[in-house]
């Protein structure tokens, strides 16, 4: 890949990524844990309709990452393209995921927070499945990967130019 190319899509990854890596400790330290619950507001017993109550951090998260360049209205797509139908199936592919499949990163994510606009239960599944926390921490080790490759092949370069070499 050009490498002018490379260093442009690392800093538009890097900066749409950060407000999201804030949320790590978190997603780490909820991972597998129950982040919402439901309501009725009906001390008696008596049934009524319920909604769900979420963790304010989740809710920021769901937020932070609804306004990122990395949500894919089409995230259906993806799953139909490579065959996503568990959640194993999602860890299998973040878990292989580089630079290349970083659009099946970006699907995986939209599926569990635009999903979870429609479907409420999306967004706890995602911290109980570890979706969220493995999909933002590939993410970040493919930005890093990248960063420190093409800071490499710089002073490579660089050196080389000292050198007279081309």
């Amino acid at each position: 890949m050009n490498q002018e190319y490379m260093r442009d899509l690392s800093k538009q990854y890097k900066e749409a990524l950060e407000p999201l890596l804030r949320y790590l400790p978190w997603l780490e330290s909820h991972a597998g844990k129950q982040t919402g619950s439901s309501y009725n507001g009906r001390m008696d017993g008596n049934n009524t309709m319920s909604f769900p109550v979420y963790d304010s951090t989740l809710l920021s998260f769901v937020k932070e990452a609804g306004k990122s360049s990395f949500m894919d209205r089409n995230y259906a797509y993806i799953y139909s393209r490579k065959h996503l139908r568990t959640p194993e199936d999602e860890r299998k592919a973040i878990k292989a995921a580089t630079i290349r499949e970083w659009d099946v990163l970006c699907g995986i994510l939209s599926k569990y927070v635009l999903g979870g606009n429609a479907k409420a239960i999306l967004w706890t599944q995602a911290v109980q499945e570890n979706i969220f926390l493995l999909v933002v921490e590939k993410m970040q080790e493919i930005v890093e990967y990248w960063d420190r490759r093409l800071e490499r092949e710089e002073g490579i370069r660089e050196i080389a130019a000292r050198m007279g070499m081309k």
